[in-house]
């Protein structure tokens, strides 16, 4: 999915093709907020200003480096479990054998198109947590970056939680529904939390 140019990415997106869809988009959205961290991180390096937090940066460059290659594969995953579940909805109901395999194999697919757009909040909740060290350890010249980052990774978290949420509507299994449901509550609760305070810190860092 991400090999095709961005401008491919964009007009596939635009389309009536059934992916890539909003969790993709949001995965997308994601790394890049990652990657500006990244950014920070790699200007920061080898300054003699910063060399006291240096190390501190190369472990968040590590982390970082692994966190995007984890969200550029969720790209994928979104596209991969979404096709059955499109095929699912499709299936034929005439018969009381068919309606019930249609729903068993519904129920199946459900659950992975819930379980992706979770990964996806998941890693973006790690990715503000790295964010929030690159904007106050990183190259004073390039805070604002990681202030853009952090901005896509909150969006990122509330696209993932509204891919989720379609999915849980038509699901059956309340134990797993609930589990899932407090899951991501919590991951949005500590994200959008997070994120807000190392905006307002990056915006503090830039008033004249």
């Amino acid at each position: 999915m991400l090999e095709i140019s961005c401008l491919k990415f964009i007009d596939e997106l635009s389309s009536k093709a059934a992916v890539p869809g909003g969790g993709g988009a949001a995965a997308l959205v994601g790394s890049i907020g990652v990657a500006l961290g990244s950014m920070v991180g790699n200007l920061t390096v080898g300054k003699e200003k910063y060399s006291d937090v240096e190390e501190d940066i190369r472990i968040l460059l590590k982390k970082s480096e692994a966190l995007i290659m984890r969200l550029n594969q969720l790209v994928q995953k979104d596209a991969a479990v979404f096709e059955p579940l499109a095929k699912a909805y499709k299936m034929p109901m005439t018969t009381t054998e068919e309606r019930a395999e249609k729903e068993r194999v519904l129920q199946e697919c459900l659950v992975a198109a819930a379980k992706v757009p979770l990964a996806i909040a998941e890693c973006c909740l790690e990715g503000i947590r790295l964010l929030d060290q690159y904007a106050r350890k990183g190259s004073r010249m390039a805070v604002s970056d990681a202030g853009v980052g952090v901005i896509m990774l909150k969006s990122a978290i509330q696209g993932s939680k509204l891919n989720v949420l379609i999915n849980l509507k038509m699901m059956k299994n309340e134990e797993l529904k609930t589990e899932i449901k407090n899951k991501l509550n919590t991951i949005e609760t500590e994200g959008l939390k997070l994120a807000d305070q190392v905006y307002r810190y990056v915006e503090e860092q830039l008033c004249c």
